[in-house]
């Protein structure tokens, strides 16, 4: 910060106010409203706001008060928090969700079934225009999750994160899907 002499300062730490009267390299001599010089490093002191009379002036008190009046008059609708948080569309892509049976699979297989799953998923949510869908991966090797991110990102109307920890702690992924933005 830049001082100048004369300019009224307030000590961070401290309950002193003064009026800066000497400058030197990286301290400050401020005279205290007592009337003492003291020396105070330039990064220990800011500039002091001076009180605006007119925060305390009572003679507009009607006035706020038919404000706030009115405020309250006008209450919107409240929703929940977990209301708020709930995505609309949940995809499981555990193999065990997609299909009865995978004997017979190889683990390329059912990686790519999970991801044609999700696209297809994806693409239904774009065309209903469903806002946020949560995709559940599972923790594992990472390999799903992974391509999955990869999938996501080929999107431009999209934006994707991890979802809420609390309820999928790290083995899920939400999407949310720009509504204004064409379908692909």
């Amino acid at each position: 910060m830049r001082f100048k002499l004369g300019d009224k300062v307030s000590v961070l730490d401290d309950d002193i106010i003064g009026i800066v009267t000497e400058i030197s390299d990286q301290t400050l001599i401020i005279e205290t409203e007592d009337g003492f010089d003291m020396e105070f490093s330039i990064s220990e002191v800011i500039h002091a706001k001076p009180i605006n009379s007119r925060l305390f002036d009572t003679t507009d008190l009607k006035t706020v008060i038919s404000e706030k009046e009115q405020s309250y008059k006008h209450k919107s609708i409240k929703v929940k928090p977990k209301e708020r948080n709930l995505a609309a569309m949940e995809v499981d892509l555990h193999i065990h969700q997609i299909t009865t049976s995978n004997k017979h699979m190889s683990n390329f297989d059912m990686l790519n079934l999970q991801l044609d799953t999700a696209r297809y998923k994806l693409e239904f949510a774009i065309k209903k225009r469903i806002q946020k869908v949560v995709f559940i991966h599972g923790v594992g090797e990472g390999v799903l999750k992974t391509e999955l991110d990869y999938l996501f990102g080929r999107y431009d109307s999209i934006k994707f994160y991890p979802a809420d920890y609390q309820k999928y702690g790290l083995g899920a992924t939400e999407v949310y899907i720009f509504q204004n933005a064409k379908p692909n």
